[in-house]
């Protein structure tokens, strides 16, 4: 049995059976239609507004052939657009980086706004987990803008009030799927906002020359390969430690001597001296000339090697002390850079307990003192887990070429990396594709960055060899 209320108040219905809830229903406001009709035409006007300001290029070239058909025909209209296509045409043919910075790009990242990301967003959204809805109401994060470059397309997304960037790290893969990309990376940018990063090509896929020789010394940032973005990558080596992690094949070769290349003019003047430990005898054996009395094999010689630059770097310290706080490398204290190529050889893999022992012991010593007084660190190993590297941690800058599982990337990154796009377990083992292709972290930043170092022939080297294996004090 129900009885209903009296009275103009909200309408409870309220059940003669015991323990039954009260069910309340809601008072409904009608909005007048002139309120409607006004928020409907401010919404539209700043929306017009807003895609006038981002893409002005794209709006004139939709916008000018319209107005001009309405006003004088559509005669007139092809008979003045005629000059200005023809004009496009050949400014694209003649200088086509201009034409796709002030025109291509835009109008690509325009169609790409319109057509993928806006008609896709509401369903990806939702279906992903980014999006809620509630009540009938969806609450969406706002696609901000869209810039296409030449090989991605970059999303600027306004997050929903109380999420975290890991929310979207989590769901790359979603997003890649959603939007028909191959990859997604996710970066921060400002408070609420993060970039949506989605590759449309791979202008990594083709292996790389190695880098010319410097004319003049350098101790660095070293120019080694390319970034994903076209620009040059440039590996910074003093002032720092550098560990590169990857599988057999990976290309760990090409970047240490196209770090040896960068450096070799600044070797040769004095103001940097290699010191190599090479216990595979396989890589840095081929160039063994270029490092004179600074090159070990054999793990006791290793050993010796490290100690010495402990010393060396023990002795600057205690020079330094009260007088500088960083190292500006001379003839008399040169910057010391100590190549390990494959150190688990030397800390895991080492028969000898007291050989391991003082190994590991130098190589912390030198990873926690060095870069102040001008001694740096760069070690490549295979297997980055921490019972086979414990002093992993202690490089600030590294980097991940091709690894054999997922997991393999955050241990060498960092925790994270991968949920950002930091996909090292899927690069190609096809050396032509793959090799030499990694993603570099940071000391200064979290995201990672997508490179790919230059290939160093046996010719290359040859060359390097004959030219300055004579200066080599």
């Amino acid at each position: 049995m129900f009885k209903k209320m009296p009275g103009e108040e909200p309408h409870r219905i309220v059940s003669t059976t015991p323990d039954t809830a009260v069910v309340f229903r809601p008072t409904v406001l009608k909005t007048p239609a002139i309120v409607t009709l006004v928020i409907f035409g401010w919404r539209a006007a700043a929306s017009l507004v807003r895609t006038l300001w981002r893409h002005p290029v794209a709006v004139l070239v939709a916008a000018v052939p319209c107005v001009l058909s309405v006003l004088y025909g559509w005669r007139v209209a092809l008979l003045l657009v005629t000059p200005v296509l023809v004009g496009t045409v050949v400014w694209g043919s003649l200088d086509r980086a201009s034409f796709a910075r002030w025109i291509g790009w835009r109008l690509l990242a325009w169609w790409r706004l319109i057509w993928v990301y806006r008609r896709h967003w509401q369903p990806v959204m939702v279906i992903s987990g980014l999006g809620r809805h509630v009540r009938g109401r969806d609450y969406l994060p706002k696609l901000d803008k869209v810039t296409c470059t030449s090989w991605a397309d970059l999303v600027t997304v306004r997050m929903l009030n109380g999420q975290a960037v890991k929310d979207w790290a989590d769901r790359t893969d979603n997003l890649a799927q959603g939007f028909g990309g191959s990859s997604c990376r996710v970066s921060v940018l400002t408070g609420g906002r993060v970039r949506l990063t989605f590759p449309r090509s791979d202008p990594l896929a083709v292996p790389l020359p190695a880098v010319p020789i410097p004319e003049t010394p350098t101790i660095g940032p070293v120019e080694i390969g390319k970034q994903e973005d076209g620009r040059p990558w440039f590996l910074k080596v003093h002032g720092t430690h550098v560990l590169v992690a990857g599988a057999t094949g990976a290309g760990k070769g090409s970047i240490i001597w196209s770090t040896i290349r960068g450096l070799l003019p600044a070797v040769s003047t004095g103001l940097v001296e290699i010191w190599a430990l090479d216990p595979k005898l396989m890589e840095l054996s081929f160039g063994r000339d270029l490092f004179g009395p600074r090159y070990a094999a054999d793990p006791a010689d290793c050993a010796d090697l490290l100690d010495d630059a402990v010393k060396v770097m023990q002795a600057r310290a205690a020079r330094f002390a009260g007088h500088r706080r960083s190292h500006v490398p001379t003839v008399d204290d040169p910057f010391v850079l100590v190549l390990v190529d494959e150190v688990a050889f030397l800390t895991a893999y080492q028969a000898d307990k007291e050989l391991r022992r003082r190994i590991s012991a130098a190589l912390a010593t030198l990873t926690t003192q060095g870069r102040a007084v001008g001694v740096g660190v760069m070690a490549t190993l295979q297997d980055p887990r921490k019972e086979v590297m414990n002093t992993r941690n202690l490089f600030p800058d590294k980097i991940a070429l091709r690894l054999d599982e997922s997991e393999q990337v955050d241990m060498v990154l960092g925790d994270g990396t991968r949920d950002r796009g930091a996909l090292a377990d899927r690069i190609s083992p096809r050396p032509e594709l793959g090799a030499g292709v990694g993603y570099v972290r940071l000391e200064t930043s979290p995201d990672p960055i997508r490179v790919r170092a230059a290939y160093v022939s046996d010719e290359d080297i040859r060359e390097m060899v004959a030219e300055f294996s004579g200066e080599v004090a």
